[in-house]
């Protein structure tokens, strides 16, 4: 396996306009690195100038130390998975595994050895005589990841494999990717729309907008400390909350203020802004998952509180998803109690007083969408 870099790369098919602009990564030897953002941030075409399908305008990639810019892609060392598997319908499970090295004048014995073993890593030894159309989507996609593999490269790079299937698969392929990678201690890199996906897969996350690269690090420490707005929204479901606000000085103390609710600012919140002319615009951003409904029991510190309609309730088992109506604008609130959960699908209409812990809370500049108080997290 190599590790591979990406120094100041940018991709332009129109002069002046950038589809990638001065993207720099890092994937470490051994790393699975997931590329995640909505269609059309230039995460695909990434993949595809490393992987040599796409010529890159400016920069330098790098796989194992040596500059690749101009190396074909069959001499690149790479494997690549793509969205709609392309297997050769003609062929049998095994010769679609073998068909790269059947090409590079590997000897038989060696070719099967590889296929076979390929085959037990990936639950395929029963279905090696079959044709690609007697086969599930689910099987199809793990035909797909073997013939990569058999061909042991330096890096493996997907390009949004688990696109074409339904929920349940995807589901099950989640878990033997992440299964696979163990055992292979492979490089990895992993095109998705899905921040399911990149969460649960990737060991790092790169998340991408218009080409540009907004934040680079571990799926917990983007989510708990996303660098923007940008990066906050789209990681995460339901999507964070987001409050228009403004810090005001009041009685001799800072509070935050919105339509919604006002409470002072919090002690750790406070520097920020105690030599500053106010007020001053923010935006407050709150997970799902952090706003409860005020009761005796709550145990969030109920500083403040603010009122809310319910609008529309999700019931998933476990938890509920519910979308309310407050004065701040819509709030999304994720419920996992026991009991609420068995009794709010008859909440509609209804008003809720809630609540939710303050040191919990993001703070953005609503101008540039920067997080306020983000602090470089080592990865």
């Amino acid at each position: 396996m190599a590790q591979v870099q990406l120094n100041a790369v940018s991709k332009s098919y129109i002069p002046g306009t950038l589809i990638i602009d001065n993207a720099s990564i890092t994937i470490h030897d051994g790393e699975f690195m997931v590329l995640v953002g909505p269609s059309g941030s230039g995460k695909s075409t990434l993949l595809r100038m490393i992987a040599g399908l796409e010529t890159i305008s400016a920069g330098e990639i790098l796989i194992e130390g040596k500059v690749v810019n101009k190396l074909h892609p069959k001499d690149r060392d790479i494997a690549m998975v793509f969205q709609d598997y392309a297997l050769y319908p003609h062929m049998s499970v095994y010769d679609n595994m073998a068909f790269s090295l059947k090409s590079k004048n590997i000897s038989p014995s060696v070719i099967k050895k590889r296929v076979l073993e390929a085959a037990e890593i990936l639950d395929l030894t029963q279905l090696l005589k079959r044709k690609p159309k007697a086969l599930s989507g689910g099987q199809r996609q793990r035909v797909a990841v073997g013939r990569a593999i058999v061909r042991k490269p330096k890096v493996f790079l997907f390009d949004e494999p688990l696109s074409n299937l339904d929920a349940k698969l995807r589901t099950q392929m989640r878990l033997e990717l992440k299964r696979l990678h163990s055992f292979l201690k492979a490089t990895i890199i992993y095109v998705t729309h899905d921040q399911t996906e990149a969460m649960t897969l990737g060991d790092k996350i790169t998340v991408l907008n218009h080409g540009v690269i907004q934040q680079i690090n571990t799926p917990l420490n983007i989510y708990n400390n996303p660098s923007n707005q940008f990066v906050a929204s789209f990681l995460g479901s339901p999507q964070i909350n987001f409050f228009d606000s403004t810090i005001i000085s009041k009685n001799h103390n800072l509070y935050i203020s919105n339509n919604a609710w006002e409470t002072i600012v919090p002690e750790n919140f406070r520097a920020k802004f105690d030599n500053l002319k106010l007020p001053i615009k923010i935006t407050i951003g709150v997970r799902p998952e952090d706003i409860v409904e005020c009761h005796d029991s709550t145990s969030v510190k109920q500083e403040f509180y603010f009122n809310a309609t319910v609008d529309v309730v999700e019931t998933l088992g476990a938890e509920v998803l519910c979308s309310l109506k407050s004065a701040g604008g819509p709030i999304q609130m994720r419920i996992s109690d026991k009991k609420q959960v068995a009794s709010y699908s008859g909440n509609i209409n209804k008003t809720k007083r809630l609540t939710f812990d303050l040191a919990q809370m993001l703070m953005f500049d609503p101008e540039n969408g920067n997080n306020l108080f983000s602090t470089t997290i080592p990865y």
